[in-house]
């Protein structure tokens, strides 16, 4: 039920997405030698002369340690949550008729991810989070995922902030001769024009200067007290960059996984057409496709919510619910010879054809040779009295055996 207090305001208005949330955490973590990084990404990305392969080239060149790399780590994250809000992580399919260029938007997003959670239960029997396909798994960099944690340790950013600090007031020697390269190689990139010839060397002298400045810089940081840090920045740089990666396998291909969702539950609704479950089992070239079409009706017919059960230690309750249910056991006095010799006639094990010829200690006595009692050197009242037993203990077997079918058509496989 849609709430309308506050309802015009969110239908006559803008929502205005954007990362903003993520600019302000990560501008926090801009210090020292890391403000020289980012503006060193921003020199890099906005350049209008580089090439393409250029500037992936140069960017490559200086990440040799990522994790002192950290103005690339950060123009990647923002890059790839602008990406997220403007749809264009998934690149579409575009018409060149209409000039359409089918790419995704933020809503569409929104809309599959709920799918995904609604349906993965469903089909899967197992929460989002056991395919690794939680809202978070898809859109965490822009639900602060950085900045909460759902245990004790510390939230990626606030790891990262504290490694970044300490280094930075340490004021290390190398730290400022990496500053300097940066800004050397920032200063030429911003410099280069369209109608610059040959300073792809320069270029290079620059950027393995930098090169050289973090490997200098990153030995420097080897021991304590600095290497605390220093694995706080490593281990942050690996959480953001598995977090982009695995948002971006995500949602990049969110079309496609929600179809194949999709057109699962379609397929499965389709089984309740005898006809068309035999043109899918014969059509198809699986052999779990075949099993689950062919199998359908005898595991329908397996379907009681009478035997269903939530654990193991329900069974025997509802084991004696469904006897009770059934009328069981009809029969309880052995000495009552009619009634055990007219549940034996009910027996599906015993075989009573001409039954009517002998006498109730007769169909008794017959009974108990047919389900293998012995019959030797006992009276009729032992004889009813362990038969009578037999066919009880024998609807308590088949209350459990149809249950544990119930339970096993009931269960994801």
């Amino acid at each position: 039920m849609t709430i309308n207090k506050g309802l015009l305001a969110v239908v006559e208005n803008e929502p205005n997405f954007s990362n903003q949330a993520l600019e302000n955490a990560i501008a926090e973590l801009k210090l020292g030698w890391v403000i020289k990084s980012s503006d060193l990404d921003t020199a890099i990305q906005n350049n209008t002369v580089l090439t393409t392969s250029q500037k992936n080239d140069l960017k490559n060149d200086i990440n040799n340690l990522p994790h002192l790399n950290l103005g690339r780590v950060f123009g990647d994250l923002l890059r790839h949550t602008n990406s997220i809000i403007d749809g264009s992580i998934i690149p579409g399919d575009p018409n060149i008729l209409t000039g359409d260029q089918g790419q995704g938007s933020f809503l569409e997003i929104l809309q599959n991810v709920q799918t995904i959670q609604v349906l993965i239960p469903e089909l899967y029997g197992v929460s989002a989070l056991g395919k690794t396909r939680t809202v978070n798994d898809h859109l965490g960099t822009l639900n602060n995922v950085f900045l909460e944690t759902t245990d004790s340790s510390a939230p990626v950013f606030t790891s990262l902030k504290e490694g970044v600090t300490s280094i930075t007031n340490a004021g290390l020697p190398t730290e400022t001769a990496l500053e300097t390269a940066i800004d050397n190689l920032r200063t030429f990139i911003n410099s280069v024009v369209a109608d610059s010839t040959d300073f792809q060397q320069t270029l290079d002298t620059f950027a393995t200067a930098v090169a050289t400045a973090q490997t200098n810089f990153n030995t420097a940081l080897a021991s304590e007290p600095y290497l605390t840090f220093r694995t706080k920045l490593v281990d942050a740089t690996e959480a953001i960059n598995n977090q982009v990666a695995l948002e971006n396998s995500n949602v990049s291909g969110i079309r496609t996984y929600v179809d194949t969702l999709s057109n699962s539950v379609i397929y499965t609704s389709l089984a309740g057409d005898k006809d068309i479950r035999k043109l899918l089992a014969r059509v198809s070239q699986n052999a779990d496709w075949r099993s689950y079409f062919n199998d359908y009706e005898a595991n329908q017919s397996n379907l009681n919510p009478l035997y269903t059960t939530n654990t193991d230690s329900d069974k025997s309750a509802v084991i004696a619910q469904v006897l009770a249910q059934s009328g069981l056991p009809d029969v309880t006095d052995y000495l009552d010879y009619q009634s055990v010799a007219n549940k034996a006639k009910r027996d599906a094990r015993i075989d009573t054809a001409n039954y009517d010829r002998y006498t109730v200690e007769q169909q008794i006595i017959k009974s108990c040779e047919q389900l293998g009692i012995t019959t030797a050197n006992r009276n009729i009242n032992s004889l009813s009295s362990v038969l009578l037993r037999n066919m009880n203990q024998f609807d308590r077997d088949e209350i459990a055996r149809r249950l544990d079918l119930n339970e096993s058509t009931n269960t994801l496989s």
